[in-house]
Formats: structure tokens, C-alpha cells, sequence
């Protein structure tokens, strides 16, 4: 898988978010811990989190 850091990560060790997308999944893991406990939602339940987070989301 092709992990990716959060384009809000200031990469001096604060708290980052890893995601990595697959067919039907999408990972989520804390960049400081890669060999750690990951959590897998699906790319619906993923949107909606962007959205909530962003203010976008769908009423």
C-alpha cells in the first residue's frame, strides 16, 4: 500500500494522519506509530469524515 501524510502535517513531529486508499478501503494510521493498530472505513464513511471535518458535508 501507498501511504500518504496529510497535507496539514508541519513534519516536526506533531500529530499526522497516514491514509492509504484501496479498491474498497480506506486505511488511516498515525504516522508515528506505522507499525501500530490501523483503522479501515469505507471510501463512503471516508468522504463523509472529510466532509464533517471541512464543513462540506452532505445534508
Amino acid at each position: 500500500m501507498a501511504w500518504f501524510k496529510s497535507s496539514y502535517s508541519t513534519g516536526n513531529g506533531g500529530e499526522c494522519v497516514q491514509i492509504a486508499v484501496a479498491a474498497m478501503h480506506v486505511h488511516i494510521r498515525d504516522s508515528k506509530q506505522v507499525g501500530g493498530p490501523m483503522l479501515t472505513v469505507r471510501p463512503e464513511a471516508w468522504a463523509g469524515l472529510l466532509g464533517f471535518a471541512t464543513g462540506r458535508e452532505a445534508r
